[in-house]
């Protein structure tokens, strides 16, 4: 069986999360679908590319959770949510996924 690159984990825990968040109004929810997909993606990391790669995209990724909430402000929800799961998607392609 194929596996889920880390990039797809990533960006699916970032978007999924918020859209938990956003549809079922229980912030709590969307937490758990971050926090799973997040577990999930560094695992991933740290098999194809180690520990300390896992734990700068671990960072990268809480980072891109932060800082979607004041660019939200700027550019609107979803387009914020997109553009930061794209830079983790990317980040994670090009650092980790393409070795594997």
């Amino acid at each position: 069986m194929a596996k889920v690159p880390g990039a797809v984990m990533a960006a699916g825990g970032l978007v999924g999360g918020y859209g938990v968040a956003r549809w079922t109004r229980r912030r709590e929810l969307g937490g758990a679908v971050l926090a799973v997909a997040g577990v999930a993606a560094a695992r991933e990391w740290r098999e194809r590319a180690g520990g300390v790669t896992a734990g700068a995209l671990s960072a990268a990724y809480v980072a891109a959770f932060a800082g979607s909430h004041p660019l939200s402000k700027k550019v609107g929800a979803w387009p914020a949510v997109f553009g930061v799961a794209g830079a983790v998607a990317l980040t994670s392609w090009a650092v980790a996924d393409r070795r594997g």
